[in-house]
C-alpha cells in the first residue's frame, strides 16, 4: 500500500458491537482475566499495552517501514529510552547542529553514563577518526535543528555496518512521508509525534521505530512498560486521527515551505537562508536522493543581531511567535534565545515552521516584519 492508505487503514481497530469506523477511545486502565487466567482481549494493564498505543504503534511501524513501533508521552522521552537501552561506559557519535534537548540530556541526564562526541555529520569521511572501542552508536538528526544539515544516510550506515554499530536517526523535520531512514540503512528511528505527526499543536508525543525485533529492541519495549512514560488512549486516539490527513498536510507544508525560501533567499534584510530544497543548500543534492521533498521548515539569518532577529519575530501578524514545529499555524521564534546562554546556534537566526495558510499571506506578513525591522 501507499502511504496515504496506510496512514488511513493501517491503525484501525474495530472492537465495538457497533463496528466504529473510526477507532474507540479505550480509557481502561487494567482489562478483565478469563477462568484460566489469561487475558482474552490481549490486554493486562494500560502501562503495558492499551488497544489505542498498540494501534498508533502499527500505523508508525507500517510508515516507517519498521517491525514495531514503541510509541511514548514525548519526543524527549522517547530519545531518552533509547540513550538508557545503551550500557554504561558506550559512547556514541551525535551531531554537533541537534536539537538541544537531545544534547542537553546527553551533556546532563547521560554525562555520567554515557561519553559523546558532537561532530559535523554531514563530513562522512571524517567519522571514521571518532569511532572508539567503546562505540556503540552514531545518532543522527537529519534534517539538522535548527540550520537543516542533511546526513547522507547512506554513506553513515556503511559505516556503521562497517564497524558494527548502531544507526539511530531523529527524522522529526521530515516525517515518513519524505523520508524513510530504515529503508536507508538505519536501525532505530525518532520521531516526536508532536510534531507533523500531531500535526495540531494539540498533543504530546513520541516514538521509535525498529528495523528489527532484537534483543536491544527489547530492552527499549521492556522501559517503556516498566517506566511506564507511555502515550496516553486520548493521545493515541489524535495522533491516529492526525496521520489520517498526514500525507496531505506535508504537501502543503512543503509547497510553502520552498516558496518561503525562495522569497527569503532575495530579501534584502535576508543574510542567509537554510532550506534542503534550495540548490543554494550545501547537501542539495543529498537532500534530493534520500527525500522525496523538502518540508516545511527553514531558518533564515538577518542581516544584524539578536535585536534585529527579535523586531523580526515581534512585529509579524498571522506567524505565532512559539517555538515547536509541524502543526497547521505557522510558527516563528529567535531560536537562540530558546536555548539559552551557552547555545551555538547564531544570535541572528530565525527558525520558521511554514504552516498551511496561503502562501500569499505568509510571504506579505514576513515582508512587512522584515522591512519593518
Amino acid at each position: 500500500m501507499k502511504t496515504e492508505t496506510i496512514a488511513i487503514h493501517s491503525g484501525n481497530i474495530i472492537l465495538s458491537a457497533t463496528g466504529d469506523v473510526t477507532p474507540a477511545i479505550s480509557l481502561s486502565t487494567t482489562f478483565t482475566r478469563n477462568e484460566e487466567g489469561g487475558y482474552t482481549g490481549g490486554h493486562m494493564y494500560s502501562r503495558v499495552s492499551n488497544p489505542n498505543r498498540n494501534a498508533l504503534e502499527t500505523v508508525l511501524a507500517a510508515l516507517e517501514k519498521g517491525e514495531e513501533a514503541c510509541a511514548f508521552s514525548s519526543g524527549n522521552t522517547a530519545g531518552m529510552t533509547l540513550f538508557q537501552a545503551l550500557d554504561p561506559g558506550s559512547h556514541i557519535i551525535a551531531p554537533d547542529d541537534m536539537y538541544w534537548g537531545f544534547k542537553k540530556q546527553l551533556q546532563f541526564i547521560f554525562k555520567d553514563t554515557l561519553t559523546i562526541d558532537f561532530i559535523d555529520l554531514t563530513d562522512a569521511t571524517a567519522i571514521e577518526a571518532h569511532i572508539k572501542p567503546n562505540t556503540v552508536m552514531i545518532w543522527v538528526e537529519t534534517p539538522s535543528n535548527p540550520l537543516l544539515k542533511i546526513t547522507d544516510l547512506t554513506a553513515i550506515s556503511a559505516i556503521c555496518k562497517k564497524h558494527q554499530l548502531m544507526l539511530a536517526c531523529d527524522s522529526t523535520f521530515a516525517s515518513p512521508c519524505l523520508q524513510n531512514p530504515i529503508a536507508l540503512g538505519a536501525d532505530v528511528v525518532m520521531h516526536s509525534t508532536t510534531k507533523y505527526i500531531g500535526g495540531h499543536s494539540d498533543v504530546l508525543g513520541g516514538a521509535l521505530i525498529t528495523a528489527k525485533k532484537d534483543a536491544f529492541w527489547e530492552k527499549i519495549r521492556n522501559i517503556q512498560q516498566i517506566g511506564g512514560a507511555v502515550s496516553a488512549p486520548f493521545d493515541c486516539f489524535l495522533l491516529l486521527r492526525s496521520i489520517k490527513t498526514l500525507a496531505y498536510r506535508m504537501r502543503g507544508h512543503c509547497a510553502n515551505g520552498m516558496a518561503l525560501a525562495q522569497f527569503l533567499e532575495k530579501h534584502p534584510q535576508v543574510e542567509a537562508v537554510y532550506y534542503p530544497g534550495l540548490p543554494s543548500h550545501p547537501q542539495h543534492e543529498i537532500a534530493k536522493q534520500q527525500m522525496s521533498d523538502f518540508g516545511g521548515m527553514l531558518s533564515i539569518l538577518v542581516k544584524g543581531g539578536a535585536e534585529e532577529a527579535s523586531k523580526v519575530v515581534n512585529k509579524v501578524e498571522l506567524f505565532a511567535q512559539a517555538t515547536s514545529l509541524g502543526g497547521v499555524e505557522s510558527l516563528i521564534e529567535h531560536r537562540a534565545s530558546v536555548e539559552g546562554p551557552d547555545t551555538k546556534t547564531p544570535q541572528n537566526l530565525i527558525r520558521i515552521s511554514a504552516g498551511l495558510e496561503h502562501i500569499d499571506d505568509l510571504i506579505a506578513d514576513l515582508d512587512q516584519a522584515l522591512r519593518a525591522s
